[in-house]
């Protein structure tokens, strides 16, 4: 299964697709015509057109995400963080010790959003995520604004 969501920057739009198996996939056909009525069709189109046509334009978002994701993880690391290098996401995930306090302390005292990561389920405590998806410029005024926190 796989999201045009990210990839073709079609957030929102609840487009994807499902591979493998013939019949597997027919019993997962059958469930989703019962559940709903399907995707808007200019949306199917969009898609066809997106996974048919060049994909020069996803190399140009996978190298604009890397950018920002080695900014990011360069400041983290220069402020003393032990951060493990993503490398297929544009989410950063920071281990913490208390993920509601460290989010807190970053909005409170910078301005800066990050998701706790108890959010995701308890496997997510002791962590957030941080989007790369602002420009590289906001991403290294954040690393300056945590620079000027007691963390």
């Amino acid at each position: 299964m796989h999201s045009l969501s990210k990839t073709y920057n079609m957030t929102g739009w609840r487009i994807g697709m499902a591979v493998g198996n013939p019949e597997i996939l027919s019993g997962l056909g059958r469930v989703k015509t019962n559940v709903d009525s399907g995707v808007f069709n200019a949306v199917q189109h969009a898609a066809i057109t997106a996974l048919s046509g060049p994909q020069d334009c996803v190399r140009e978002a996978c190298a604009i995400y890397q950018e920002r994701r080695d900014v990011l993880i360069a400041g983290l690391r220069d402020l003393g963080f032990d951060v493990p290098l993503p490398r297929a996401t544009f989410y950063v995930w920071l281990p913490v010790d208390d993920c509601m306090t460290f989010a807190a302390k970053l909005l409170d005292e910078a301005g800066i959003v990050v998701t706790p990561g108890i959010g995701f389920g308890s496997s997510g405590e002791g962590y957030v995520r941080f989007a790369i998806t602002r420009p590289v410029a906001r991403i290294q005024e954040a690393i300056e604004r945590m620079r000027r926190l007691d963390l």
